[in-house]
C-alpha cells in the first residue's frame, strides 16, 4: 500500500456563480412596484495552502477531484444570493504546481503561502442593479459565470539544506540516523529506503535539515530503479553528500566507480552543477573498508573534493561531517539575496487599448476575443431576447461592431466570440444599434425578431395584385 506520494494529477473545479433574479415588486396597491432581483452570489475559489504538519500527497492520491461549492442565486426583494464557500486544498512546504505542458505556475515555499489555482465565477447581476433611466423596469437578469476548471500537476521537492545520495546499501540510511533523530528503515538488502527521509541536525548555532535520498543507479535519470522517482528531491539543497561505500561484496563495484556513476546520473537530470560536494568514505569501520579508503582517497582529493571517512556503526568522524557540512550550509545561506516584502506592481492598460481582438480566419469567421465580450456572453440567457438585446448594446457600447467594420465584415458574415472550442456564432447585421427605446414588452426585443421571408412575398405579391385591380377599376373606355 502506497504510503508516500511525491506527484499527483489533480482535477479541480472552482463553484459556479450564482444567477441574479428578474423580480418585479409587488404590494398591495402597487402592482409594478419596480425591479427588485438581487444579484447571484460569487463561486467559491480553490486555493493550495502550505502546512508543514503535511508531509506527502497522499490524500490526493486517493481523492483527485475537487470542487468548491457554487454560488446560490440571486432572489427577489433585492436579497443577494451567498457566496459559494472557498476550498482550501492543504499541500507539503516544497510542492510545485504545474499546468499539464509542465509548465510551473507556482512554487509552494514556506508555512502559509497560498495560490488560488481556480477563481471561482461571478455573480449575475439581478434586475434591480441593471435598472436605469432607459432601462426602467429590465425584463431579465445576467446569468453566473461558471468557475473555472481544469488539471494540474502537484510536485512535492523536498526543502532541505543537504542531500545524502548513492548507490543502495551505501548507509546513506544509517548515516542520517545517527546525526539527527530520524528513524528510517535500515537493513542490508538494497532499495530499503523507498521514500525519502528528512531529520534535523544541530551543529554549534547552525541547525539545518538533512534528506536521505533514495539509492541511484544507473539509468535512473531515464527512469531506472526509484532514482527519477525522487531525483527532484535534492533541488532545493545546498551541499550534496556523495555517500560510498568501500566495504562493499559486489566484486564489479568500487567506491570510485561508484561515484563516477552517481555523478553521470546528476548531469543528465541536469541543474546540479552549482552545488558543492562533499564525498564521504562510509564502514571504514571494516578492516577492508578501512584499507580501500586509504587508497583512493588521494584520487579523490585530485579531483578537487573534499573526502570524509566516517563509520556510521562506530560513530567515527561525524562530528567533523557535521560541522563540515554546518559550514557549507551558513555560507549558502549568506549568499542567498535577501528576501524583500513583496511590492505592489500596478500597470495601467493603455488608453486605446479596447480590451478586445478581431480576427479573420481562413474560412471566413470573424473571431472576437477578450475578456469582456467572452465574460458578457457568457452571463446571457440567450433565451430572452431582452437580455440579447443588452448582449448587443454591450458589444455595440465596447466598439465590437466599429472594429468588424474596420475588419472588412458585412451584414450577414459569421462572427464568433469566444475560443475555437467554446464560442457563440451569429450572423452580424451592423443595423443592430443600442438603444433601449426599442424594446417592446418585458423580455422582448423587436430587433430580434425572426424574419419570414415567405410572408413578405405574400405581402408583395397581394400588393402588387390590388395595385393593378386600382388601376382596372380606374380605366376609362372610349
Amino acid at each position: 500500500m502506497t504510503t508516500f506520494v511525491d506527484r499527483v494529477e489533480l482535477h479541480i473545479a472552482a463553484g459556479n456563480g450564482g444567477h441574479g433574479c428578474a423580480s418585479v415588486h409587488r404590494e398591495k396597491f402597487k402592482p409594478l412596484g419596480g425591479p427588485d432581483g438581487g444579484n447571484g452570489g460569487r463561486g467559491g475559489d480553490v486555493i493550495l495552502t502550505v502546512d508543514q504538519s503535511v508531509t506527502t500527497l497522499l490524500e490526493y492520491h486517493h481523492s483527485p477531484h475537487r470542487k468548491a461549492t457554487n454560488g446560490k442565486p440571486g432572489e427577489g426583494g433585492n436579497r443577494s444570493g451567498k457566496d459559494g464557500q472557498d476550498l482550501v486544498l492543504t499541500v507539503p512546504d516544497g510542492t510545485v504546481v504545474l499546468d499539464k505542458r509542465g509548465n510551473v505556475l507556482a512554487d509552494l515555499i514556506g508555512h502559509g503561502t497560498t495560490y488560488v489555482a481556480a477563481e471561482g465565477g461571478r455573480g449575475g447581476l439581478g434586475n434591480a442593479a441593471l435598472a436605469s433611466a432607459r432601462r426602467k423596469a429590465p425584463g431579465f437578469a445576467l446569468l453566473g459565470e461558471p468557475g473555472r476548471s481544469g488539471d494540474i500537476v502537484l510536485e512535492l521537492k523536498t526543502v532541505a539544506d543537504v542531500a545524502l545520495v548513492g548507490y543502495p546499501s551505501a548507509g546513506k540510511s544509517s548515516l542520517i540516523s545517527v546525526l539527527s533523530a530520524a528513524k528510517p528503515k535500515i537493513a542490508d538488502y538494497p532499495f530499503t529506503t523507498l521514500v525519502p527521509n528528512l531529520g534535523v541536525v544541530t551543529a554549534g548555532s547552525t541547525v539545518y535539515t538533512i534528506a536521505d535520498v533514495p539509492g541511484l543507479i544507473p539509468g535512473a535519470s531515464q527512469g531506472r530503479g526509484l532514482g527519477l522517482e525522487f531525483l527532484r528531491h535534492v533541488e532545493r539543497c545546498s551541499v550534496l553528500v556523495h555517500v560510498l561505500d568501500t566495504a562493499t561484496l559486489e566484486s564489479d563495484r568500487d567506491p570510485v566507480s561508484d561515484l563516477d556513476v552517481i555523478e553521470e546520473e546528476l548531469r543528465h537530470y541536469g541543474g546540479l552543477d552549482d552545488r558543492p560536494r562533499i564525498v564521504v568514505l562510509n564502514k571504514v569501520d571494516i578492516p577492508d573498508g578501512k584499507d580501500l579508503a586509504e587508497m583512493i582517497r588521494p584520487d579523490l582529493e585530485e579531483r578537487g573534493y573534499r573526502v570524509l571517512e566516517v563509520s556510521a556503526v562506530a560513530r567515527t568522524g561525524l562530528k567533523e561531517l557535521s560541522f563540515a557540512l554546518a559550514d557549507i550550509v551558513a555560507k549558502a545561506r549568506a549568499a542567498k539575496p535577501k528576501e524583500e516584502a513583496t511590492r505592489i506592481v500596478i500597470r495601467p492598460k493603455a488608453v486605446d487599448d479596447t480590451g478586445f481582438t478581431v480576427t479573420q480566419e481562413e474560412d471566413g469567421l470573424f473571431r472576437v476575443r477578450g475578456d469582456k465580450p467572452e465574460r458578457w456572453v457568457r452571463q446571457t440567457d440567450f433565451n430572452n431576447d431582452e437580455a440579447v438585446g443588452y448582449l448587443a448594446d454591450r458589444l455595440s457600447r465596447l466598439g465590437v461592431e466599429e472594429e468588424l467594420m474596420k475588419a472588412g465584415a458585412r451584414a450577414g458574415d459569421g462572427v464568433a466570440i469566444g475560443p475555437e472550442d467554446d464560442a457563440v456564432v451569429f450572423d452580424w447585421e451592423p443595423t443592430m444599434m443600442a438603444g433601449a427605446e426599442m424594446l417592446g414588452r418585458r423580455g422582448e426585443d423587436h430587433r430580434f425578431e425572426a424574419p419570414r421571408p415567405a410572408a413578405q412575398r405574400r405581402k408583395d405579391r397581394q400588393a402588387e395584385r390590388d395595385e393593378a385591380t386600382r388601376e382596372y377599376d380606374d380605366f376609362e373606355p372610349f
